[in-house]
């Protein structure tokens, strides 16, 4: 690593319904990052894999501090248990899971069997709590367990490369659509999409992209939903991952980002927008509305449709405006979140909690 650390990612070959053609008994090298894949033969929706228990427990005893970045994983769970066993203090981030709400909408019964066998344990047994924003933070806090340090730690981002070429044929059609208001993440409720379409509706200009994997089947239901807003023409959807030149075209030709989720931890789609001086606009609950505010790259408002059409239509009726906001995020977001000073905070909280003797 750049910065001088030994780091070793343990995860499985788990990538949606299929496994990644990654070898399993040696780590496989990713920018300097030792990353060891296991394989999970049964009881994919916990992502069990058998083999990972042992070598959790060898690496625990060597390590200076673990990190955990998920909840509900039967990974998540073994190796907090290999760290309390070794003595190895570990970080454990929610990444935005451990929201009571979210908890109530999906499988609420065995989550809360989960929660209560092994995720409070796991949280009340570290030595310090990871979180993206101070939104994340007080959710977590509503369990009322008894939790250690929590750190807010915000995610990084990449600046823009200047990519050369044609994009996919679906991406030429979308950006030749002006002005473009654009939705960039998966497809979930939880994104709060239909708030979006119901804005969308009141708005009199603009096309509205909805850019992002659906892996919840919820086209059909949004599809449906444009239709009997009366936008269908208005509104285009292009329901897969977006990345390399494909991701670049999209944002050039956007106008605006609207982000106006139910609840997120943090949302890096914001980062990404406003370092490419594209203003957003995104609700309270977004973790990330705070870097907004405090930027002025955007607009945070209630998540209401006639509110979000108001700021909507604000930024797609006043281009000039929207430019100066634009540029303003982009400065402010260029200082502050690039991936070294992020990874300063870390290796900093990394140094406060590791093992008297143990060099990170």
């Amino acid at each position: 690593m750049t910065r001088g650390h030994q780091v070793d990612v343990f995860t499985t070959t788990i990538d949606g319904p299929d496994d990644s053609n990654v070898p399993l008994a040696i780590p496989v090298n990713l920018d300097s990052v030792k990353v060891h894949y296991f394989a999970s033969p049964f009881l994919r929706r916990l992502a069990w894999a058998p083999t990972m228990k042992g070598v959790l427990r060898q690496e625990a005893a060597k390590a200076a501090v673990m990190h955990l970045h998920s909840v509900f994983l039967w990974p998540t769970y073994a190796a907090a248990s290999a760290a309390r066993t070794a003595r190895t203090p570990y970080v454990v981030g929610p990444r935005g899971a451990l929201v009571k709400k979210l908890v109530r909408k999906r499988n609420q019964l065995l989550k809360t069997a989960w929660i209560a066998l092994v995720e409070r344990s796991t949280f009340e047994h570290a030595a310090a709590i990871h979180v993206t924003s101070k939104v994340e933070a007080v959710e977590l806090q509503r369990f009322g367990w008894n939790l250690p340090r929590i750190a807010v730690i915000p995610n990084g981002v990449d600046e823009p490369v200047n990519l050369v070429g044609l994009p996919a044929a679906d991406v030429q059609l979308i950006t030749r659509q002006q002005p473009l208001v654009l939705f960039l993440g998966r497809l979930s409720w939880v994104k709060g999409l239909d708030r979006l379409l119901q804005a969308f509706a009141l708005t009199r200009v603009g096309t509205l992209a909805i850019v992002g994997p659906d892996y919840e089947n919820l086209l059909p239901q949004l599809l449906h939903s444009t239709t009997k807003l009366g936008i269908a023409e208005r509104v285009h959807f292009l329901p897969r991952i977006v990345v390399g030149l494909d991701k670049e075209r999209i944002f050039s030709a956007a106008q605006v980002l609207v982000l106006p989720s139910y609840s997120e931890n943090f949302g890096n789609t914001i980062l990404e927008a406003m370092i490419r001086s594209v203003p957003v606009v995104v609700t309270r609950e977004v973790g990330a509305a705070d870097i907004v505010s405090q930027s002025g790259g955007g607009v945070v408002v209630e998540g209401e449709p006639n509110i979000l059409a108001e700021a909507i239509a604000g930024l797609l009726e006043n281009p000039q405006r929207a430019r100066q906001i634009g540029q303003t995020g982009r400065y402010y977001v260029a200082e502050r979140y690039s991936w070294s000073s992020v990874a300063a905070q870390m290796e900093q909280l990394y140094e406060e909690i590791r093992v008297p003797g143990h060099k990170c």
